[in-house]
C-alpha cells in the first residue's frame, strides 16, 4: 500500500482508513442488526439518558425528522422508549430500555475488539499517541467531535 504514490500523503492514508474502519465497523456490528447510527445515538442513550428528542438533535446537529425516524427505528425493536418529558409537557423525553443497553454494550464490544485488531500492530502507547494526534488534527480543521458525521443532518447514513 505505501509503494504507491498517493499513499504518501495523509489526507489519502486517513481517506483509505476511513473506508476500511467503517466498512469493517458496519460488518461487525450486522450480527447484532445495528447500523453504525443506531450505535451512536444508544451510546448517546448510554451516556445521557432521558434528553427531550429535541436536546437530542441539538447536542448532535440532527435535523428533528432524523431523529424521529431514528428515535422510530430503534423504538420499534424495543431498545428506547419515549415518555413525557418531565420539565415540558410538550416534549417527549428518550429512554434507553435495559435490551437497549445490553446491545449498546455488546457492540461496544465489538468495538473494542475490531480496534484491538486494527491497532494491532501498535504499541498501547502509540495508540494513545496517534489517538491524540488525530484529535489535534482534528481541533486544527474546526472539528468539534460532538457527533460522528454519519449522525448529522444531511450526511450519508452507513448501511442501509
Amino acid at each position: 500500500m505505501t509503494s504507491q504514490p498517493l499513499f504518501h500523503h495523509p489526507v489519502c492514508l486517513l481517506g483509505r482508513l476511513d473506508f476500511h474502519a467503517q466498512e469493517r465497523f458496519t460488518k461487525a456490528l450486522a450480527p447484532l442488526g445495528l447500523l453504525p447510527r443506531q450505535f451512536g445515538m444508544l451510546s448517546l442513550l448510554a451516556e445521557n439518558d432521558g434528553q427531550s428528542q429535541q436536546q437530542l438533535c441539538e447536542s448532535l446537529d440532527v435535523h428533528r425528522n432524523v431523529m424521529v425516524g431514528l428515535v422510530d427505528e430503534l423504538e420499534k425493536r424495543d431498545l428506547v422508549e419515549r415518555r413525557r418529558h418531565p420539565g415540558d409537557r410538550r416534549a417527549h423525553a428518550v429512554h434507553l430500555l435495559p435490551t437497549g443497553r445490553a446491545l449498546q454494550a455488546e457492540a461496544e464490544r465489538l468495538l473494542d475488539e475490531f480496534e484491538t485488531e486494527l491497532l494491532g500492530g501498535l504499541s498501547r502507547e502509540e495508540a494513545r499517541t496517534l489517538v491524540a494526534l488525530l484529535q489535534k488534527v482534528g481541533r486544527h480543521a474546526g472539528l468539534d467531535f460532538v457527533a460522528h458525521p454519519g449522525l448529522t443532518a444531511g450526511a450519508p447514513a452507513v448501511g442501509p
